[in-house]
């Protein structure tokens, strides 16, 4: 028997379709709190979701039919009902970058496959934050219109008390404070016109028809460029070895070149650094879903993101004085985990 959102689906669907509805399947949301089903009649098959955020639904359509505009790789959207906070969109498969990913390298090496996606990807980036910035309604954007201080101030305390409080890591909160906004006011230094996807990163990038789609960028905003190709290349899980690493990220800087907006060395002065905001962040949610919510497949990432705040600590000089932060980094390499 169906529920009332099935119901109010089943409903938009076939009033949108024109066709009977033949089955709605839940599927998983992995860390969100939406949810999502897939929709089947005879001809036609899309996602339906449900989210009790009007304003980050409204984020999600806004955006999506923008880079749809503009021939960006999205789904495209078919009916939104959002006085019951539910919309359909194409569907797109089942198959992400990072299940990809795991289906393909298993071995010593990184696939010749993985490589030329993860390039495809990486052509695709500079797109959304350069072209898909072009006439974007900003102020639409969800929770705010662009990720400024107070955004960062947000990760970072949620990296303090859901990452930092749960595992015992100690810290003097007025120096650990004052750092916070010493590392916020540089990163802010980099040019900030650009469009932030904010979570960039191997789930949220389908593989459909042998090409990447772009999924879940309803918390996209005003930034800098460093923070996305960040993401995606620190994504814990993914573990990607350090020489991939380095040649994606030299193959998305010359992608970048092509614009003549910022050159290599301009970008480098900010990007490790947003390299730890991204970590942190994620530390931040692996203890708010891992320890707080006791979803246990996200402590399981825990230790890809210590082996490469490890790897950070041992080679990259930040050009910003923080040394309660880096003490309470190098802490978190000392912690026993199950790698």
């Amino acid at each position: 028997m169906k529920n009332e959102i099935e119901l109010l689906l089943t409903a938009l669907f076939e009033d949108t379709v024109k066709e009977t509805v033949e089955s709605i399947t839940p599927l998983s949301a992995h860390g969100s709190n939406r949810n999502y089903f897939r929709i089947k009649s005879k001809s036609l098959q899309l996602i339906g979701a449900h989210n009790a955020d009007y304003k980050e639904n409204k984020a999600f359509i806004t955006l999506g039919k923008h880079f749809k505009n503009k021939n960006l790789p999205v789904p495209r959207f078919y009916a939104d009902d959002l006085s019951h906070d539910i919309y359909l969109h194409e569907d797109l498969g089942d198959q992400t970058l990072y299940e990809f990913l795991l289906k393909e390298n298993r071995s010593a090496y990184f696939s010749e496959k993985v490589m030329t996606l993860y390039k495809d990807v990486l052509t695709l980036l500079p797109k959304f934050q350069i072209e898909g910035a072009q006439g974007l309604d900003f102020p639409v954007c969800y929770p705010r219109e662009s990720f400024d201080k107070q955004s960062m101030m947000w990760d970072l305390n949620y990296f303090k008390y859901y990452f930092l409080k749960f595992s015992n890591i100690p810290f003097n909160e007025q120096d650990l404070e004052n750092d916070f906004h010493r590392f916020t006011d540089y990163l802010l230094t980099a040019k900030q016109d650009f469009f932030l996807y904010r979570d960039f990163q191997s789930r949220n990038i389908m593989i459909y028809h042998n090409k990447p789609f772009f999924i879940d960028f309803q918390g996209g905003r005003r930034g800098a460029l460093p923070y996305d190709v960040a993401s995606l290349l620190y994504d814990a899980k993914a573990d990607l070895p350090e020489p991939v690493r380095s040649e994606l990220l030299d193959f998305y800087i010359r992608q970048l070149n092509q614009y003549n907006i910022i050159n290599k060395e301009q970008f480098m002065h900010h990007y490790y650094g947003y390299v730890f905001l991204r970590i942190m962040q994620a530390f931040g949610a692996y203890g708010f879903r891992g320890y707080y919510e006791k979803k246990e497949h996200f402590l399981k990432s825990i230790p890809f993101a210590v082996k490469n705040l490890k790897y950070l600590l041992n080679t990259v000089n930040l050009a910003v004085k923080i040394p309660a932060l880096y003490k309470t980094w190098e802490n978190i390499t000392e912690l026993e985990t199950d790698s």
